[in-house]
Order: C-alpha cells, then sequence, then structure tokens
C-alpha cells in the first residue's frame, strides 16, 4: 500500500471513530464539543465550530468557544458561513480578508483573528440544510481538497447526530414538562377532592368530612346513599384522593346509563372474536387495578351482574366476556345508589350478600332541602367556581338572592343549585347578582310557594301504604310538573330535577308517564 493509499485510509479511519462518538453522545451541548474538537484535531487546523440555523429567526448560532456557554448569534445571511447556509456550496476560503463574504464584525466580537476559512453545509436525512460545518485557521498552509471531502463526510454524520440528540432534548424537555403539568393537576385534583375541601358548613356534612378522614388510610369498600344531586360522586372521589390509592386511576361508571347486554362487557371486558367485528379491550374493572372503582347507582344493576360482581370482591380476579383466562385485579370498590336497598333485597331484586360486601362503611348525603345552612356557603363556592374557570372579574351573591336560594326547595339537590348559580353568574348584568336574575321558579322567602311552583311536600300516606309507594307517588308527582314546567322538554326536565336525560326516561318508563 502506497503512502497516498495509507493516509486515505487513516483519515478514513479516524473519520469512522469520530462517527462512533458521536453516535454515543446524546446531549446536543456535549456532542458540538466533541465534533469541534475532533474535527480539529482531524483537519490540523485551530479552531472548528458548528453553526445551527435556527429558521424563525432566519440566524445562526454557535458555541464561542469549547465547553463555553456563550452563544454567537447573527443573521443567517451575513458571513462565509452564511453564504454557504444560503447557497449549500461548500466555501473554502485561503485569505478571507480578499473574500467579500467575510463577516468582520464576528472577530471583532470574539477578539478571534481569522486567516482562512472551510465550511461546508449540513443536511438532514431529508435534504434540507440545518446548519454548516466550520473549520479556521489551518496549522500550516492552506485547506486542500482532501479536507473538503473528509470536513464534507464529518458533516454528513454529524447533521444526523444533532438531529437526534435535539429531538431527544425535545422528548426529554416535553415529558418534563408533562410530569410538571402532571404533578400540578394531581395537586389541583387533591386540592379539590380532598375530604377538607367538601364544602360544608352545618354538622351533617362536617359530619362526612371527618369520616373520610378517618378512612382514609382503610381500603375497605363504601356505600354512598342520598337522593340523586346529592354529591354522592363528590364523595367518592373525596374517599379516592384521601387514600393510599391517590395516585392510581378513579374509574366512574354510570350502572343505571347501560344496558344489561353491555354492561358485563364494560365492567369486565371481552374478548377478540366473540361476535363479528369485536376486538378485545379491557373493563372498568381492569382499568381500575391498583385504583378505585366507582359504581353509581348499583341499584340498577341486574342480578347476574351482581354475582359476578360479588365473585370478583371475593375471589380479586375476573374473566372478560368470552374469555376463560383468571385475570387478578386489585381494586377497592367504592358504590352509590338512590335506592333503598334493604327494600330491594325484600323484594329480590338486591343480594344480600353483595350488600353486605359493598356496606363495610355507609355514608349518607342528605338532600339539600334537609341541609339548608348549606345553601349560602355552596352558593358563593360555585360563583367562585364559575369565575375561576371562565376568567372572568369576581362576581357575589345579594343577600336578597341568597335568602331565595336558602328557601327553595331544590329537587335536583345541590347539582341543581350549582347549574343555577352557573346560569345566574352567565346571564348576570353586573359583578352583583340580584333578584330580577333569579329563576321565576325560585319561591319568594316572604311567602310560601303556590300550589304548582314547586314540588309538593308528600302527603300523608294512606293507612297499609309502605314507604317506598310514598317515595314512588312523590318521586311521579315530580316528575310529572317538572315535564309540565318545562312543556315536556325532557333534557330540561332532567336538568331541573337533577338527573341525567337517560335517568329521567328511565323513570317515566317505570311510572308509565308518557311524554
Amino acid at each position: 500500500m502506497g503512502p497516498v493509499a495509507a493516509g486515505v485510509q487513516d483519515r478514513l479511519g479516524a473519520i469512522l471513530a469520530i462517527c462512533r462518538k458521536m453516535n454515543s453522545e446524546r446531549d446536543l451541548a456535549s456532542l458540538l464539543d466533541v465534533v469541534a474538537r475532533e474535527a480539529t484535531s482531524l483537519l490540523d487546523c485551530d479552531r472548528a465550530s458548528i453553526f445551527l440555523l435556527d429558521r424563525e429567526r432566519n440566524e445562526l448560532w454557535s458555541k464561542v468557544a469549547l465547553g463555553s456557554s456563550e452563544i454567537l448569534r447573527f443573521d443567517a445571511r451575513r458571513g462565509v458561513v452564511g453564504s454557504t447556509v444560503m447557497s449549500g456550496r461548500t466555501a473554502n476560503v485561503c485569505n478571507v480578508y480578499d473574500d467579500s463574504r467575510f463577516y468582520h464584525a464576528i472577530d471583532g466580537q470574539t477578539g478571534y483573528r481569522t486567516r482562512n476559512v472551510l465550511a461546508v453545509a449540513m443536511r438532514n436525512q431529508r435534504g434540507e440544510i440545518i446548519g454548516a460545518f466550520e473549520a479556521l485557521n489551518k496549522n500550516s498552509g492552506d485547506f486542500t481538497p482532501r479536507d473538503e471531502e473528509s470536513l464534507e463526510a464529518l458533516a454528513s454524520h454529524a447533521a444526523i447526530s444533532i438531529e437526534t440528540a435535539q429531538l431527544i432534548g425535545e422528548l426529554r424537555r416535553s415529558q418534563n414538562e408533562l410530569v410538571e403539568q402532571n404533578a400540578h393537576l394531581f395537586r389541583e385534583v387533591e386540592n379539590r377532592y380532598a375530604a377538607h375541601g367538601i364544602i360544608a358548613s352545618g354538622p351533617r356534612l362536617e359530619q362526612v368530612a371527618r369520616l373520610i378522614e378517618r378512612i382514609r388510610d382503610s381500603l375497605v369498600n363504601v356505600l354512598v346513599t342520598g337522593e340523586s344531586g346529592t354529591g354522592k360522586e363528590m364523595v367518592a372521589k373525596a374517599i379516592h384522593y384521601a387514600s393510599s390509592r391517590a395516585r392510581k386511576r378513579f374509574v366512574a361508571l354510570n350502572c343505571a346509563a347501560l344496558p344489561d347486554t353491555l354492561l358485563e362487557s364494560e365492567l369486565f371486558g371481552i374478548e377478540k372474536g366473540v361476535a363479528t367485528g369485536v376486538t378485545s379491550r379491557i373493563g372498568h374493572f381492569e382499568t381500575a387495578d391498583g385504583g378505585t372503582l366507582f359504581l353509581d347507582e348499583i341499584g340498577d344493576l341486574s342480578l347476574t351482574a351482581q354475582a359476578k360482581i360479588l365473585r370478583v370482591l371475593q375471589e380479586r380476579t375476573l374473566e372478560r366476556v368470552g374469555g376463560r383466562t383468571p385475570i387478578p385485579v386489585d381494586v377497592r370498590l367504592l358504590a352509590a345508589t338512590n335506592k333503598d336497598l334493604d327494600a330491594e333485597i325484600a323484594r329480590g331484586h338486591f343480594r344480600e350478600d353483595l350488600y353486605y360486601r359493598i356496606k363495610v362503611i355507609h355514608i349518607h348525603m342528605p338532600p339539600l332541602r334537609e341541609v339548608p345552612e348549606e345553601i349560602p356557603l355552596l352558593a358563593r363556592h360555585f360563583l367562585k367556581e364559575y369565575c375561576r374557570e371562565t376568567g372572568c372579574p369576581p362576581m357575589e351573591l345579594s343577600q336578597a338572592v341568597i335568602r331565595r336560594l336558602s328557601a327553595a326547595s331544590w329537587p335536583g339537590n345541590v347539582r341543581q343549585l350549582r347549574n343555577e348559580v352557573m346560569r345566574l353568574a352567565a346571564c348576570a348584568s353586573g359583578p352583583v347578582i340580584g333578584e330580577q336574575d333569579l329563576w321565576e321558579g325560585l319561591p319568594s322567602p316572604s311567602a310560601p310557594p303556590p300550589a304548582a311552583a314547586a314540588p309538593a311536600a308528600p302527603r300523608s300516606p294512606a293507612t297499609g301504604q309502605s314507604l317506598k309507594s310514598a317515595i314512588g307517588e312523590l318521586e311521579m308527582r315530580m316528575i310529572q310538573q317538572a315535564l309540565a314546567e318545562t312543556r315536556n322538554n325532557q333534557q330540561q326536565a332532567a336538568r331541573l330535577l337533577g338527573l341525567s336525560r337517560q335517568g329521567l326516561i328511565n323513570k317515566m318508563k317505570r311510572y308509565r308517564i308518557a311524554g
């Protein structure tokens, strides 16, 4: 092998060694230092730099010196490097002071004396120019065509390594932002649903908050009862976020909103091929693994679904629909209902063994009409929440409005009160909400409401009438009245009663009320 061939082979070996070093470096700042240092040695020059193109600002930027944090920035159209980036052509200038492209201000800014320069464009895998590789002041003579080939080879490999390092840096920043946002969101959720965040001024709701605090370190199942709209799901979230499972999933399912044919697959998941076009998917139990599963309106479950839930709670395993492999799950169950489960058990509609399994702790949420002392605090809280979420200036409720709100019966309970406060805030003409903004169906505190203006108090039950039938009669009258007030608009009637539209439809079917 002749000396020329040996020299070429040595230089190729040096370039490959540099490429291996570049490929092992993922931090952009460190990579730029490595490439510049190795290029300086390979080309036997005084200095080498990489200039990266900032397309948004149309600027080139580079470190002033190896290991330095100082960044040099200038217009991407200036200098020999700028010319290379704009044209894509290699520039080999023997005497920069004889070249009109030379940008004297850079030497003046850095204090460096440039004699000759070699600059090549760097392109990514899509062929786009992302910057330039520059070598300054050959130690002996001028840069040769072989130096051009070597720097071009280095530039092509450096461009890929730099783009990879930039991508990894962006991913790391995005990951850090996501971690920070997740922590921030969790703190907000934790503060919102922690037991101390429950809005309460009276003894009954304060007792609920204290009970949640007492069971925060326990993993027992909890049954929350109360009328629709009393805040049963809020209690369930407070229990979850106060517990050791707070960093895991809180999964909620309304059992009354799904037909029996879908409920089982929603709870336990389904295997691929059970029916034509069905793909495999996990159910709510698996989704909540390690966390909490909240089953709202559990009293509406079929006996078949109740039996399967009981089995999961007993064995802590489940089988998907169409599956035969037991899947272990670790789930804390929180359940809620507006039904009298003792009566449902007596009628044979609810399993007694499941009842005692889910009712280790029982929390009853009183209807709003039984705790009117909570209404002012709740109303002001909902108004403050509205202002915060919409970004509007602070608002307040006049004392007359507070009195009127406190006098209302609120058949939809807290949910209905919240919706009314949100409506008032959205429609208010000024920072103070007055009586003129109120819904006309609210009773006046100075006079009893007319018979048609608000749900009537339950009549004394006839001799031999059960509690359940009396409650059913009251429910039927309230639904009929809400439909009459809203001119049979089911969506508005459901909102007035604190129900979902499907929940209202189910009750209308039960009581055979025409829509």
